[in-house]
């Protein structure tokens, strides 16, 4: 299997800045996604679109994928993974995106994106959808406060 490098920058260029990643709570418990093609979970997140600032881009991923429509949303820090991903074509690639934290304090009944449903739990789900990285995102949160 590839290796992958996940690291944590204080801050990075906004031009390098093409993902937004949400830890999400709700009630003290987590909030995750199932994406109507796979059978694992996720945290919720996505690209940023041109135009989008990184902050704009982690309310829009928010509301799309989780159906959040009352939030506060905090950045924690800039990420950025290394190595052969879905992401990056090359061993060598290396992208970077910014972690958020929300807590959510409602949702709309109904979902209008790629996710099948999303789940709010009280501990991690065993199947994550990117091993490799989602774990190591949220140590990081944890170890800086955050979750």
């Amino acid at each position: 299997m590839e290796s992958v490098q996940v690291n944590f920058h204080e801050q990075a260029a906004d031009g390098l800045l093409k993902f937004a990643v949400i830890l999400s709570k709700t009630e003290g418990k987590w909030v995750f996604c199932k994406h109507k093609e796979r059978d694992t979970y996720e945290i919720p997140g996505g690209h940023r679109e041109v135009g989008e600032t990184v902050l704009e881009a982690a309310e829009r991923e928010l509301r799309e994928e989780t159906g959040a429509i009352d939030f506060r949303i905090t950045p924690i820090c800039v990420y950025s993974v290394k190595g052969k991903t879905v992401v990056n074509q090359n061993a060598d690639d290396e992208s970077f995106g910014m972690l958020f934290f929300a807590d959510i304090f409602s949702f709309e009944k109904q979902l209008h994106s790629e996710i099948e449903r999303i789940i709010i739990a009280p501990d991690l789900p065993e199947r994550w959808t990117y091993p490799l990285i989602q774990p190591k995102l949220l140590e990081e949160a944890k170890r800086r406060g955050f979750c």
